[in-house]
């Protein structure tokens, strides 16, 4: 056990959740995958969707905590890394660190459970992933391919259909939406190794951009987000969402145009303008998601 004040261990392990990162996508995701299950399947919500949420949150935070015990050695290399890392500064020490993952991973599976049989399911294989990811003997992100699939299904794909199957179990036009969401998952992931590319070469890594090169890198970055654009907008022709969506969309985009920011979704300075407009598209994704759940509860409950 660390040798650290309690109170500085506990600051430490909120630091190892990261949870700044995700908690803008891995909920609106998450009910997004719900409001597509009721709207298709004609279901309505209720109060299960609010275990999965928290199940797909305390998953990411378990992916996000055992990467960061895991690359403690790597992140020992690079100042800026370093600090960002509570195993590397010390403040808690690796086996508190494991300790507090395993609960983590066993308060996750619970929340799970509330989901039913598929959702527990998905849940696994989002755990499974997450630690296989990063834990050395198999380490899923030192691979290409292997390291942009695991990735892109554990923080979006797999989430959004944790949150689909709580409702409805056949996706059908979703699959479009799902695709889509991994497909910028692909891209998130793509742009993190372009930032630590390299660390990653001097850490052994043998990942998808170390063995493309910058790049080629950048000219799938560029393809993938094409990609992932032509999904949706296919989805949204399929009418996989609400037409009305497109006024929540519109008022959307100046709301996010007032948190302009130089730096990413990590806190990190951008590395080229995709990097700049991260938060802000996840402003517009969040206003959406919003107005789509509120007037789904709204209507739920004959209010309007």
């Amino acid at each position: 056990m660390s040798q650290q004040p309690i109170s500085k261990q506990i600051r430490g392990l909120i630091r190892l959740t990261r949870w700044k990162e995700y908690l803008p996508f891995v909920i609106p995701l998450t009910i997004l995958g719900a409001l597509l299950a009721a709207y298709h399947g004609e279901a309505y919500l209720d109060l299960r969707l609010i275990p999965v949420t928290l199940a797909n949150i305390a998953a990411v935070a378990y992916a996000f905590m055992i990467n960061d015990i895991e690359d403690a050695p790597d992140d020992a290399l690079d100042p800026d890394r370093a600090a960002r890392n509570p195993i590397t500064m010390g403040e808690i020490d690796v086996k508190f660190g494991y300790n507090a993952t395993r609960a983590v991973a066993l308060f996750t599976l619970v929340l799970y459970a509330f989901g039913g049989t598929s959702v527990f399911l998905i849940g696994v294989a989002i755990l499974l992933l997450s630690h296989l990811y990063s834990w050395r003997p198999v380490r899923l992100k030192a691979y290409p391919i292997t390291d942009v699939v695991s990735h892109s299904l554990m923080l979006s794909g797999l989430l959004l259909m944790a949150g689909y199957y709580l409702y409805h179990t056949q996706p059908g036009v979703v699959w479009l939406v799902a695709a889509g969401a991994t497909l910028f998952s692909v891209y998130g992931q793509l742009y993190n190794q372009l930032r630590d590319y390299e660390m990653d070469k001097e850490a052994g890594l043998h990942n998808t951009a170390i063995i493309l090169g910058e790049t080629n890198t950048r000219r799938v970055i560029n393809l993938i987000i094409i990609l992932a654009l032509f999904c949706i907008v296919l989805a949204i022709l399929n009418n996989a969402f609400p037409l009305w969506l497109a006024g929540a969309l519109i008022a959307g985009i100046p709301i996010s145009m007032l948190f302009r920011s130089e730096t990413d979704m990590r806190g990190t300075q951008a590395i080229d303008a995709s990097g700049t407009i991260q938060m802000q598209s996840m402003i517009v994704v969040n206003v959406v998601v919003l107005a789509w759940l509120g007037w789904a509860l709204l209507t739920q409950f004959a209010i309007i």
